[in-house]
């Protein structure tokens, strides 16, 4: 209850809201809470091991830019650069500038270590994560200080080049896997301003191996090397569904775990959790909720008068 001398309760975000219905508040969840890091082993070395290329500077892109179907984003629900503010471009605006001001610090706080990289996660399937890792891409693309890089890493069903009409090519598994493969080389430039595209690969029965190697560390360092505004968006398989999710939260420095509204159980959340221990800095994202017990309408005032 409010009293006139009370302070109005701020409307809670939807990483606010997903916090309190689960009872999780990142900031007091420790290490041992949340789960030990799954244990990663270095790999043995090949009999007949390729020595890697020569590791040259990253020079900046000039070359062509593939062009995204903007009517197949509409159509699914995704935002649309340049298109009307929408609700669902304002929350993600809400979203992208807590994530941006862990990566980059602020008087208050030092930044998070690689705190550019954040992975998109979620307990099972169908639960939202590629919808909130590609609406979140677009939204960081539109920032004047940033771009942004979306890494496909759902290696088994890979889904974020199809969402954007685009066709399939060499990727992350791929650099992984081929020493001789500059990764910069299998990155996709778009028509979109500020947002690059880094395909899952070609698929294979070692993608947790490949990425628990000490290649991995090498090969993300370069999505990063003399560009320090790229933010790094992973799009990861189900953390209870397939292994790499865990692996991938060991080389990133921010976690956003992905609840469905009314259909993720606070049971398959903990467990999701527990298995992304390799990665402090965790955060819950409410989807597919219809309420809002304040009234919000975020984008009905951008058309007021028309």
């Amino acid at each position: 209850m409010m009293n006139k001398y009370s302070p109005p309760k701020k409307p809670a975000s939807l990483l606010e809201r997903a916090g309190e219905i689960y009872d999780y508040i990142p900031a007091m969840k420790t290490v041992e809470q949340r789960g030990a890091a799954p244990e990663v082993f270095p790999s043995e070395p090949s009999r007949q091991q390729i020595a890697p290329a020569p590791q040259k500077p990253v020079a900046p892109y000039n070359g062509p830019r593939v062009i995204v179907d903007r009517d197949k984003l509409r159509e699914a629900g995704f935002i649309v650069p340049d298109g009307p503010v929408t609700g669902i471009s304002e929350e993600f605006r809400i979203i992208k500038r807590q994530l941006l001001l862990a990566a980059k610090g602020s008087q208050k706080s030092e930044p998070v270590r690689h705190g550019e990289r954040i992975l998109i996660c979620s307990a099972h399937p169908d639960e939202g994560k590629t919808f909130c890792a590609l609406n979140l891409a677009l939204s960081i693309a539109a920032e004047k200080d940033n771009e942004v890089l979306l890494v496909d890493a759902d290696f088994a069903k890979p889904s974020i080049l199809s969402s954007l009409g685009l066709e399939g090519s060499k990727g992350l598994m791929d650099a992984l896997a081929d020493p001789q493969l500059p990764v910069e080389n299998c990155i996709i430039h778009t028509d979109i301003p500020g947002l690059a595209i880094l395909p899952a690969g070609d698929q294979t029965n070692a993608d947790t191996e490949y990425l628990a190697s000490s290649r991995t560390e090498q090969v993300l360092n370069r999505l990063t090397q003399n560009n320090p505004h790229r933010i790094v968006i992973f799009d990861s398989p189900p953390a209870l569904s397939a292994s790499p999710a865990s692996v991938l939260a060991t080389h990133v420095g921010q976690v956003l775990m992905v609840v469905k509204a009314d259909d993720t159980t606070e049971t398959a959340l903990r467990d999701a959790l527990s298995l992304m221990g390799g990665c402090e800095h965790i955060q819950l994202l409410l989807n597919g909720t219809k309420f809002s017990p304040t009234g919000r309408r975020f984008g009905s005032y951008y058309g007021y008068g028309e």
